[in-house]
């Protein structure tokens, strides 16, 4: 494995999908936030670059599957992979986690005032989300699929700054949960909707690279 230091988060986590174990571990934006060098985002962090990348090494080395590199397969089936393994389960998975959220503020929101901003945030992105995955799939993926990717700037902007938009939600539930540690006593319900939300920013962040750091920058280039 060779991983410039000054490669950008996102060149590296579409050249070495594995990475993205890593960056989730230590907290890197590798989607909205991966424009910055390796290095720069290390020091944001204050992480040892050598230790990062002996973790990014050992990820790949420990696994026998070959890497998927979505950035070399075509825009069709990066598209189909995207719906089918990130925008339909959200579709599932949202409504799950509002009833889960809605049932531990009314159970427990006393205890915790921070329940209820997180209904709050949840709501708004859940709402944020659905609209958008439409806007991607009334509009967007069907000019990529059309091969009219080069002309779907306008579309494009929009689409990231509302990644950038969730981006930031998903950051507020993370502070607002203590980075998803439920508190000692906490019933079975809140330690499932912790897991959840954050198995949610996990995923998010994964679909929000796939389409910023290599589907959109295909289609604008084709």
């Amino acid at each position: 494995m060779t991983v410039n230091t000054q490669s950008t988060i996102g060149a590296i986590a579409t050249e070495h999908p594995l990475a993205t174990r890593v960056f989730a571990r230590h907290g890197i934006d590798f989607c909205c936030g991966g424009g910055r060098p390796l290095e720069q985002a290390c020091a944001a962090r204050n992480l040892e670059l050598d230790q990062v990348l002996k973790e990014i090494e050992s990820e790949i080395d420990s696994t026998p599957t070959p890497e998927v590199r979505w950035d070399q397969k075509s825009l069709p089936l990066l598209i189909h992979h995207i719906l089918e393994h990130f925008h339909e389960p959200l579709k599932e998975e949202l409504p799950r986690l509002e009833s889960m959220a809605r049932k531990v503020h009314q159970v427990h929101g006393d205890k915790d005032p921070a329940l209820a901003e997180i209904l709050e945030v949840l709501l708004a992105l859940e709402q944020d989300l659905q609209q958008h995955m439409t806007k991607e799939e009334q509009v967007l993926f069907p000019m990529i699929l059309n091969e009219q990717g080069r002309l779907a700037g306008g579309p494009v902007s929009v689409m990231e700054a509302e990644h950038e938009v969730a981006g930031e939600m998903l950051r507020r539930l993370r502070s607002l949960t203590n980075d998803y540690r439920a508190p000692a006593g906490a019933c079975n319900t809140w330690q499932a909707l912790w897991a959840g939300l954050e198995a949610l920013e996990t995923d998010l962040h994964e679909h929000i690279h796939l389409e910023n750091n290599i589907l959109h920058k295909r289609a604008l280039a084709s």
